[in-house]
């Protein structure tokens, strides 16, 4: 059986333009997630967090792989981050924020398979927060998105022109600021990192 890629299945949500703003229109897809709140560059339960998501999502695929022969590649790192009042919403105060950090699982991944896989991590001592990680389905719909080349912390340009471009097409911001990282930041220098940088919006 050929391995399941899925950012090749969900390529028009993986692959927008570093151009242009467009538009997408979301399924709702599942992942595994972790809530959080503080500045991730500081904060140990959001390194805690990316551990455990890691942890169980390649638990998950070797356990899979090995019981039925299903092979899928595990996907990046994905965040939600917000403040209760969006409107101050700042890139300079992130010590405010609330955040979720998840990674996207096949439709086929059930919470009992989950559970298995926090039993077996945790035994490892590979899953710090696997108390706090839950699957489930997040349906964002109509969204705006672009591929940002640079520093997380550059990225207010960006998001204001994004925040524009909304306003223009006659849609307002709805939801949680969302973002894909597909660059390891541990390895790529930060001017070198890409990042999907997504809205959900809805008609004004």
């Amino acid at each position: 059986m050929d391995k399941i890629d899925l950012r090749k299945q969900y390529k028009p949500f993986y692959s927008p333009s570093s151009k242009e703003f467009s538009f997408a229109t979301l399924p709702e897809l599942n992942y595994l997630m972790i809530d959080g709140h503080g500045d991730p560059s500081t904060s140990q339960d959001y390194q805690a967090a990316i551990q455990t998501l890691y942890s169980l999502s390649y638990t998950l695929k070797f356990t899979l792989k090995k019981s039925s022969g299903i092979d899928f590649t595990v996907m990046g790192l994905e965040g939600l981050w917000w403040v209760p009042d969006m409107t101050k919403f700042n890139l300079d105060h992130k010590d405010e924020w609330d955040w979720t950090a998840m990674i996207l699982q096949p439709e086929f991944i059930t919470p009992e398979m989950v559970k298995d896989a926090m039993t077996t991590a945790s035994a490892k001592g590979k899953a710090p927060l696997a108390d706090r990680t839950r699957l489930e389905g997040l349906a964002e719909g109509e969204c705006v998105q672009i591929l940002y080349f640079g520093a997380y912390d550059d990225e207010a340009p960006t998001i204001a022109r994004l925040h524009a471009f909304i306003r223009e097409n006659g849609y307002t911001p709805h939801g949680k600021h969302h973002e894909i990282y597909l660059s390891d930041a541990r390895r790529v220098a930060p001017e070198k990192n890409k990042t999907i940088l997504r809205q959900p919006v809805r008609k004004t």
